[in-house]
C-alpha cells in the first residue's frame, strides 16, 4: 500500500509540474562533518494561461532531500530522504495567507497533510510558513518556518542568509517531539551561493537526543 501511495504522489507531482514555470531552480549540497545532503527546494506559481504577466492564485512548493551518514554500516546509519510537496490557493485579499495540501514521501511512509500556509516572496526577502495537520489516524501536528534574506553587498555580490525550522508535534503523549533547526550563511554571487551552516535536531518525549552537523554549503539556481 506505500509503494502504490508513493507512486500515485509521485505521477500527480509530474503532471502538475507540467503547469508551473521552472526557473531558477536551487540545488544545495551540504557538507557537514557527520553527514553530506542534499536539497532541492523552490516556490512557483503556475502559469497564467489568461495573463503570463500577472501569477496564478495556485502556489507550487516543492521539496526534495537525501542525506548519507560517513557512519553508515548495513544496518545503521542508513541513507535518508524526503519528498515534500505542496499546493495552495493564495487569494490577493488573504494578504499571503492560504490553504494548503500537502504530500509527504519519507523513507518510512507517506503522509497527507492540510493546513494553513503564509507566503512573502520577493526579490531579496522570503517568509514561508505552514502550520499543518496529517489527515491519517493519530496525527502530528507540523509547523514550518522559512526565512531567507539576501540584500545587496554590491553590484555583483549579495549577502546570503537563510534561516528555517521544523516542529512536529505529536497528538499521542506517547509518541516523540521533533525539533529541527537549519541555518546558512554565505555568499551570493549571481546564481551561485556558498558559506557555512549548520543543522540541529532535537527529538524524545520527556528525554531528548540532540544533534548536530556543521559544515559548508554550495548552492546552484539552475
Amino acid at each position: 500500500m506505500k509503494l502504490k501511495r508513493s507512486t500515485f504522489y509521485v505521477l500527480l507531482v509530474m503532471l502538475l509540474s507540467r503547469g508551473i514555470t521552472f526557473s531558477q531552480i536551487p540545488v544545495e549540497l551540504f557538507a557537514g562533518h557527520e553527514r553530506t545532503t542534499m536539497d532541492i527546494m523552490f516556490f512557483k506559481f503556475f502559469k497564467n494561461k489568461q495573463d503570463a504577466l500577472k501569477p496564478n492564485r495556485w502556489l507550487f512548493f516543492n521539496r526534495n532531500r537525501a542525506s548519507v551518514d560517513y557512519r553508515m554500516t548495513k544496518s545503521k546509519f542508513l541513507p535518508q530522504f524526503g519528498f515534500t510537496e505542496a499546493i495552495s490557493y493564495n487569494h490577493e485579499k488573504a494578504k499571503g495567507f492560504a490553504p494548503v495540501f500537502v504530500a509527504q514521501i519519507l523513507s518510512w511512509g507517506v503522509f497527507p497533510k492540510a493546513g494553513i500556509q503564509y507566503a512573502l516572496i520577493k526579490k531579496n526577502i522570503t517568509v514561508f510558513s505552514w502550520m499543518v495537520c496529517e489527515t491519517l489516524k493519530n496525527p502530528e501536528l507540523d509547523y514550518f518556518i522559512l526565512l531567507r534574506y539576501t540584500p545587496k553587498i554590491s553590484n555583483t555580490l549579495n549577502l546570503f542568509t537563510q534561516a528555517e525550522s521544523l516542529n512536529t508535534l505529536p497528538t499521542l503523549k506517547t509518541e516523540n517531539l521533533s525539533f529541527t533547526q537549519r541555518v546558512r550563511i554565505g555568499l551570493e554571487l549571481k546564481r551561485y551561493q556558498f558559506g557555512v551552516g549548520a543543522d540541529f535536531n532535537q527529538s524524545g518525549n520527556i528525554s531528548f537526543i540532540n544533534l548536530y552537523n556543521a559544515g559548508g554549503f554550495f548552492r546552484h539556481e539552475f
